[in-house]
């Protein structure tokens, strides 16, 4: 009998250090997204800082050919739904350059895993943590990204937790 109950007590410590272990590691990567990192926005954009949402945005001072190609690329060959900029659109005043590039720029970046090569467009993209909207145009945040991997990764370790219970009262049943 003595010996069940020490296998019985270490598969339970052992499944609440691994519970723990995955709780530790988001509280670590969460602590880590929060950041700041310092990057460069479109001056026409609204600046307030949101913690933990990233967009992509053209990064000032790359020659005007260089961002209309990668404009170009993004809402042709990438697929980015380049509608709002054409005119008429909510995010086609103001008609910069850079504004338009900034939008198909973000947008393509948000279907694509919001990852770093994701906002590259040849060194014309940069990730920032300042919302670039403003008026009535709104860019697309990875903030439902993030969201949805928390999510993930709770309903993940709700569920290591809820199978480990449930073995272990499997095996009180079958062996007690």
């Amino acid at each position: 009998m003595k010996r069940k109950e020490l296998l019985m007590n270490g598969l339970l410590i052992f499944a609440l250090f691994a519970v723990c272990a995955e709780a530790a590691g988001t509280l670590q990567e969460k602590v880590e997204s929060t950041t700041p990192i310092p990057t460069l926005s479109p001056p026409e954009g609204n600046t307030t800082f949101i913690d933990g949402v990233t967009w992509c945005v053209a990064r000032p001072g790359v020659p005007q050919e260089d961002l209309q190609n990668a404009l170009d690329w993004a809402c042709g060959q990438g697929a980015a739904d380049c509608s709002p900029l054409q005119p008429g659109g909510h995010c086609y005043q103001p008609n910069t350059l850079l504004l338009h590039a900034s939008y198909a720029f973000n947008i393509f970046y948000q279907q694509n895993g919001n990852s770093d090569i994701a906002c590259n467009f040849g060194g014309a993209g940069t990730i920032t943590k300042r919302d670039p909207s403003f008026g009535p145009c709104k860019f697309l945040a990875s903030e439902t990204s993030a969201a949805s991997a928390l999510m993930s990764r709770s309903m993940r370790m709700m569920g290591a937790a809820f199978l480990t219970a449930l073995q272990l009262r499997v095996f009180q049943d079958v062996y007690y």
